[in-house]
């Protein structure tokens, strides 16, 4: 009978894997959700000119707020920056290349990164700012706009729950971008409050399963201010 691997790892030696110039996924919907101390440690590690795929900015001083304040972030592709003061200066004074895209649009690229598809046609945009740039077609009478699926070198996600093989389970609202990109990226870190011992999770409770992730790091939630919010929610 083949044994899985058990993925639990130091938070040190799985972020250490990120090189400088690295793509990275980073789950949440601003607080809950967030990786807080998986992106913490690599503010610490000093990784630079990264690509960082994340559904808003954070706020300036918690979540990638942090990396874009100390400039290690160079093209953020997101749907909202409007929390983040930091990301607006830094945008109009040309130190972080930010590409946007509606929330929904978004969310689909990496699904459908997740799913193996090249993207996906829509005609959400057209005739708009939006479709700038965009390939067209048309098929049956109607135009479409091809939209690329976006993957990533690395995603990083938050579960409040997991065990050492790496199965997760989100709480609440926290789930959001977390599983579409833990199946969008080359290499999947994982954060969670609790790791527990291989077999001890129900099958019909995993939202994640353990293929999709290579490293899970056990996080206090009560370590900083960051963590607690997400766990509440």
């Amino acid at each position: 009978m083949t044994r899985l691997n058990q993925k639990h790892t130091a938070i040190e030696t799985a972020i250490a894997l990120i090189p400088d110039g690295a793509s990275i996924m980073v789950g949440g919907f601003g607080s809950p959700g967030t990786p807080f101390a998986l992106l913490d440690e690599l503010l610490a590690q000093g990784q630079k000119h990264l690509t960082v795929i994340k559904n808003d900015a954070n706020e300036p001083d918690i979540g990638i707020g942090r990396l874009i304040r100390a400039g290690r972030i160079d093209r953020l592709i997101t749907s909202h920056i409007g929390l983040n003061r930091t990301a607006i200066e830094a945008m109009n004074q040309g130190h972080l290349a930010v590409e946007m895209h509606p929330q929904g649009l978004l969310a689909e690229k990496i699904r459908c990164a997740g799913a193996g598809h090249y993207g996906f046609l829509t005609d959400i945009g057209l005739g708009t700012e939006i479709a700038q740039g965009r390939r067209e077609i048309e098929c049956d009478g109607r135009t479409w706009a091809i939209e690329p699926a976006i993957r990533a070198d690395f995603a990083l996600v938050h579960a409040d729950l997991a065990d050492a093989y790496g199965n997760l389970v989100y709480r609440g609202t926290a789930i959001n971008f977390n599983p579409l990109m833990a199946m969008a990226a080359d290499k999947v870190i994982a954060q969670a409050f609790r790791v527990e011992a291989p077999g001890t999770l129900p099958p019909e409770t995993v939202h994640t399963p353990c293929a999709f992730i290579n490293h899970i790091v056990q996080v206090d939630s009560a370590t900083s201010e960051q963590g607690r919010r997400a766990h509440v929610v």
